[in-house]
């Protein structure tokens, strides 16, 4: 491999959201990003050309680059999930392009939960919305570490300077009752390229950066939990080889942290320790491994380990809290309202168990920002804090505090749909 495709490989992964209002030109943004930064094969950009042409439009309409639904592309709206991957020479990105209607907010969920940033557009003529206010919860719901608010179509108010502040004022409201903390402010214009990729000679008065520089160079190291090492073991790996006769390791992605070769880690559910013998990553051996690595660890003694357990390490004084009863914000994705008392199949990590709703707490009145007590039905794309029972205990930390070991998703055993998205408490 050439030095320039190590650099390639090594480069920083930015996992990044879009949400707004319908027609606040999410996609027109995320196509101008692919545009400016050259992002678009030739042939891609004959073929929405053509299409430009057939919808009767006199300019390039580069919201087609995402609206890859054929039903998208003749409501001219985004209806599901778009991802879409792209590079700069500083940054490798992907795109996660949500809906804006208020009954695709489980998309947004599903789009957004594993996000270092997320990108919500204001249309400069509305100003902030309901929707808005919805999105903005939901971002701090799911811990996302950065926020940059868009405030776009800047091109159909003059520009204008105090239109931009008022903005600015009333997110600064709601950003403060919902704790969020790195948030950023950008007037663009998508359609015209204002202050996405190249700085925009028509609001002079903004003396920040573009949007491309803040997606470049937004310091999202510190966004993974390094302290808190947790080892989900996902496969037990036995050769059975002439080469390898007693080789036992175990395969998984490293959730959080950080372990070197002979430090002490703990197992559970067993409780039973060891030190780490050895870590490998494909033919290589490792000194050490750190989030999100996926390796396989051996261990210097014996120990009865399965799929499901966990590897923790010992060293810090925060070990995962080990529960049946667990507490969680979740989204409803499904049609069928959840059923109190009902039996559910959920997923944590890499263990799954059964579990039954013991009782919802309240539902959140997102565009109130609220928290509502009666009435307690959880349908689609409802948020609530519920109550559940496994049949076996979880080893789990706070969503706050670890994403990955913090997050669960709920199963319809019946159907084997997915029914909700939760964040433990």
């Amino acid at each position: 491999m050439s030095g320039k495709e190590s650099g390639y490989l090594d480069m920083e992964l930015l996992r990044f959201t879009t949400a707004g209002s319908v027609d606040d030109g999410k996609s027109t943004l995320i196509g101008r990003l692919l545009y400016d930064s050259k992002a678009i094969f030739e042939d891609q950009m004959e073929a929405i050309e053509r299409a430009s042409v057939r919808a009767g439009g006199e300019q390039v309409n580069l919201a087609l680059l995402t609206d890859g639904l054929r039903a998208e592309r003749e409501q001219g709206i985004t209806i599901d999930v778009a991802y879409r991957y792209f590079a700069t020479p500083k940054r490798k990105f992907i795109i996660a392009d949500t809906p804006g209607h208020i009954q695709y907010t489980r998309n947004m969920v599903t789009g957004a939960s594993t996000a270092n940033a997320a990108l919500i557009l204001i249309d400069a003529r509305q100003g902030v919305l309901e929707q808005t206010r919805r999105h903005a919860y939901i971002a701090s719901l799911l811990q996302i570490p950065h926020i940059i608010v868009c405030v776009n179509k800047m091109d159909l108010v003059d520009y204008s300077q105090s239109v931009f502040e008022e903005i600015v004022t009333d997110f600064e409201a709601i950003a403060s009752i919902l704790s969020v903390k790195d948030v950023r402010f950008v007037p663009i214009s998508a359609l015209e390229g204002d202050n996405v990729v190249t700085r925009s000679s028509n609001m002079d008065w903004y003396q920040g950066p573009t949007l491309m520089y803040l997606l470049e160079n937004i310091h999202i190291g510190s966004d993974i939990n390094r302290d808190d090492f947790r080892f989900p073991v996902q496969y037990v790996i036995r050769p059975q080889s002439k080469d390898w006769p007693d080789y036992r390791g175990y395969g998984g992605r490293v959730a959080s942290g950080v372990v070197n070769v002979g430090d002490k880690v703990t197992v559970l559910p067993s409780g039973f320790s060891s030190k780490v013998k050895s870590i490998d990553l494909f033919n290589e051996s490792l000194q050490r491994t750190f989030a999100p690595q996926s390796v396989t660890i051996t261990l210097e003694d014996d120990i009865d380990i399965s799929r499901g357990d966990m590897i923790v390490k010992e060293s810090n004084g925060r070990t995962p809290r080990t529960d049946q009863n667990v507490d969680m914000m979740v989204c409803w994705f499904n049609d069928k309202p959840m059923v109190v008392g009902g039996k559910y199949a959920l997923k944590h990590t890499s263990s799954e168990v059964r579990c039954m709703v013991k009782e919802v707490i309240y539902k959140v009145d997102v565009n109130a920002l609220e928290k509502k007590h009666e009435n307690l039905e959880v349908g689609m794309n409802d948020i609530a804090r519920i109550s559940v029972r496994t049949t076996k205990p979880l080893f789990f930390d706070a969503y706050n505090v670890n994403r990955f070991t913090g997050s669960v998703i709920l199963i319809d055993e019946g159907t084997n749909e997915t029914v909700a998205a939760g964040m433990i408490i």
